[in-house]
């Protein structure tokens, strides 16, 4: 719903209407929209809820509607807020200590509730309701918020120059009809009956019952759904694992894409270009990507094609195209469903139809072990046939088969 639409057709109106109008056309809006409408359209229009409630009335009996008069300007009951003078000056030093943002910024938002707020003014005087705290709040700007995920770490000085590289990159293999495909690990989900977020529509007064407490049932344990996102034909792989989320555990879960997907879309590939974050089972700093290199040298022998790796800088996993391209539709299948079972789980990520967007997505159930704490030697290092970019070559590189190959390599 479109509460600004709202605000945008009483302001057009307003020079054309008296008191009484004035209350009707609110009404009609809040009769529109339904339940909680009256509180809506308060919000966006300035009329009180009273004067909406009449007007709602007025509505359902015009036969009943006989107050004729109009009330010159400036009649009728004085407001709280115009009565007690220090009213606001209070309600800004109550809300002041735990404000946050910018104090220039058009958005405020505040972490206590309508109701403290209103209980703290009425002991120090004030004879207020929680509704007219909500209403003053809109008017001087706050709104009551939940905190968001965003802020990851410093950004590496070269993060724009990555990501234009990383674009231009792109670009590049698509012109040759070369596979693209973004990478990542989904959150781990625990098997079982528990809670999962959003709602599902059940016969009323019948919610399906899930877990208090959401500790790991062993014997069904976690999943650790793999991506991969074709990005030219917008279609998707999830590798549902049950065991460790290891670089090995990745480049299976590519391994299957290609075998799966890809393999059947680009019969003419000799190459392909992997665009992946900088942490988790394909980090492309620290001991983790020893294995993460192996692993990909022996899929290239394998396939005869040589992977080129792009990492996201430090800091942006969120803005690998993945997380919004794919993870997002998978989140919106299954919001509100307890994951009771692999099946069920991947039944839910499986896209049996094209989304709006036209993706299309296949999974798979992974029962394979992956252990932890593999070393790779330096003799196994040195056998890796990896030339890297001239830009930042730990974040960017290619493997190639050590078997020779008629490839069109771009460096």
């Amino acid at each position: 719903m479109d509460t600004h639409s709202i605000k945008q057709r009483f302001e057009a109106l307003a020079g054309f209407l008296d008191e009484r109008l004035r209350r009707i056309v609110a009404a009609a809006e809040a009769t529109a929209i339904g339940y909680g409408g009256i509180s809506i359209v308060s919000r966006e229009t300035g009329v009180s809820r009273r004067a909406i409630a009449l007007g709602c009335e007025e509505l359902k009996h015009p036969e009943r509607a006989t107050e004729k008069r109009i009330r010159k300007e400036g009649g009728g009951r004085k407001r709280t807020i115009d009565k007690d003078l220090a009213l606001r000056q209070d309600l800004e030093s109550l809300i002041e200590p735990v404000s946050r943002g910018d104090p220039e910024s058009p958005l405020r938002w505040t972490c206590k509730s309508v109701r403290k707020l209103s209980d703290e003014l009425n002991q120090k005087g004030h004879k207020i309701s929680h509704n007219l705290v909500a209403e003053l709040l809109h008017e001087m700007g706050y709104s009551l918020q939940a905190n968001r995920k965003t802020l990851e770490g410093t950004s590496h000085p070269d993060r724009d120059a990555q990501f234009e590289y990383i674009n231009n990159k792109v670009k590049e293999y698509q012109a040759i009809e070369q596979p693209v495909i973004s990478v990542d690990t989904k959150k781990k989900e625990l098997v079982g009956d528990f809670k999962n977020g959003g709602r599902e529509l059940r016969p009323k007064g019948n919610p399906e019952k899930v877990r208090v407490h959401d500790f790991e049932i062993p014997e069904l344990g976690k999943d650790s759904p793999y991506g991969v996102y074709d990005v030219t034909w917008n279609s998707g792989w999830v590798n549902v694992g049950i065991d460790h989320d290891t670089a090995t555990f990745a480049v299976e879960s590519i391994r299957r894409w290609w075998q799966f997907m890809g393999e059947g879309r680009y019969p003419e590939a000799k190459q392909f270009l992997i665009t992946a974050d900088s942490g988790g089972s394909n980090p492309p700093l620290a001991d983790r990507i020893r294995l993460w290199k192996f692993e990909l040298q022996k899929l290239a022998d394998e396939t005869g094609l040589s992977i080129s790796v792009c990492h996201l800088p430090p800091g942006t996993s969120k803005w690998n195209k993945i997380e919004h391209r794919l993870f997002s539709f998978i989140s919106q299948n299954w919001r509100g469903k307890p994951l009771v079972s692999h099946a069920v789980i991947v039944n839910l990520i499986r896209l049996r139809r094209t989304t709006r967007e036209g993706l299309r997505v296949q999974c798979q159930l992974d029962t394979k072990s992956y252990p932890k704490g593999i070393k790779v030697s330096d003799k196994e290092m040195a056998s890796i046939n990896i030339q890297k970019d001239s830009f930042h070559g730990e974040w960017n590189y290619t493997i190639s088969p050590t078997a020779p190959q008629d490839n069109i390599l771009i460096s």
